[in-house]
């Protein structure tokens, strides 16, 4: 009489199952069609990734190869010459950017990220979440030489004269849709969970917005503020109606400043082939001036900088 092995709690143990047979051919052909699609799929992702990249590289190896010969002292010490004269730069157009820039990332970014942290944790529903979302779409579709036209209307006639402040407020509308999207959709993808656990310890839900929500999306929204950056930083159109241009050295925010798009523009459509070579060297440090602050800004949301870590 054969004896079977029996559980703890007295009933018989279940025979053991025979081993599977992974090496019929169905599945041996159901591995190679899953292997083959995984190839072909893996292969137009590195196509598509191919057909973005050689384009940008090709611009920025080609402005390498017309403006890095400009790029001398300079170029980054003196304002730019007259007609027909060698040895200007673009000092003056450098510091306007900078300065112009910056104002539009102090008025643009906090607008941004507040509207979008209203959309995302407070506006769902309500007929002014709507109207904000509405308006932030519209906005980015809106070319930028009307928002260019609407601040002259709005700021440079009233004050009688162009201004660093109407540019750099120009530049902020064109920034806050992309920023405000940006952010709600971020915010909407930070688990519930993470939410309810703070609410289950007594933490108000303003509290939870800032410290938690926010904080967990703060690597998206970082890159949505960069991306935000980026297309505005080449921006001729609103200048134009706004900072108007300087040929002199200016750091007043009152006053018309000059930028980098602003002097390339008028560069190229001039008929110097100095002004010119000179407008390929502009055009390239612009470049570098967008890489750079992107790149910077990344590696410090990345250390935890930007995010309140240590």
């Amino acid at each position: 009489m054969s004896s079977q092995a029996l559980t703890p709690n007295g009933t018989p143990e279940p025979a053991p199952r025979p081993p599977m047979n992974f090496n019929t051919p169905a599945l041996r052909l159901n591995f190679t069609i899953r292997k083959a699609l995984n190839n072909v799929v893996s292969g137009l992702a590195l196509l598509a990734t191919l057909l973005v990249l050689v384009p940008l590289a090709a611009i920025l190896v080609y402005l390498f190869y017309k403006g890095f010969s400009s790029l001398n002292y300079n170029f980054f010490t003196k304002i730019p010459a007259p007609p027909g004269v060698e040895g200007g730069g673009m000092a003056n157009s450098i510091v306007g950017s900078g300065i112009v820039l910056a104002l539009a990332s102090l008025m643009g970014i906090p607008v941004g990220i507040a509207a979008g942290v209203y959309l995302a944790e407070f506006g769902r529903g309500r007929m002014l979440g709507n109207a904000i979302r509405f308006t932030a779409d519209v906005l980015n579709g809106v070319p930028s030489i009307v928002v260019g036209i609407s601040m002259y209307a709005l700021i440079v006639k009233p004050q009688l004269h162009f201004s660093a402040f109407a540019g750099g407020v120009a530049l902020a509308v064109m920034m806050i849709p992309t920023i405000t999207r940006t952010t709600e959709e971020m915010l909407a993808t930070v688990p519930h969970s993470i939410r309810e656990a703070a609410l289950g310890l007594g933490v108000p839900k303003w509290r939870t917005t800032l410290s938690v929500a926010l904080r967990t999306a703060s690597p998206g929204i970082i890159t949505g503020c960069m991306l935000a950056f980026a297309r505005v930083a080449g921006e001729t159109a609103p200048l134009l109606f706004t900072a108007l241009g300087n040929e002199f050295m200016s750091t007043s925010l009152n006053g018309p400043i000059d930028a980098l798009p602003l002097r390339i523009y008028k560069y190229a459509n001039s008929p110097f082939d100095e002004w010119h070579r000179v407008a390929w060297a502009g055009s390239l440090v612009l470049i570098l001036m967008i890489m750079v602050s992107v790149t910077l800004v990344r590696i410090f949301a990345s250390r935890g900088v930007l995010k309140g870590g240590n």
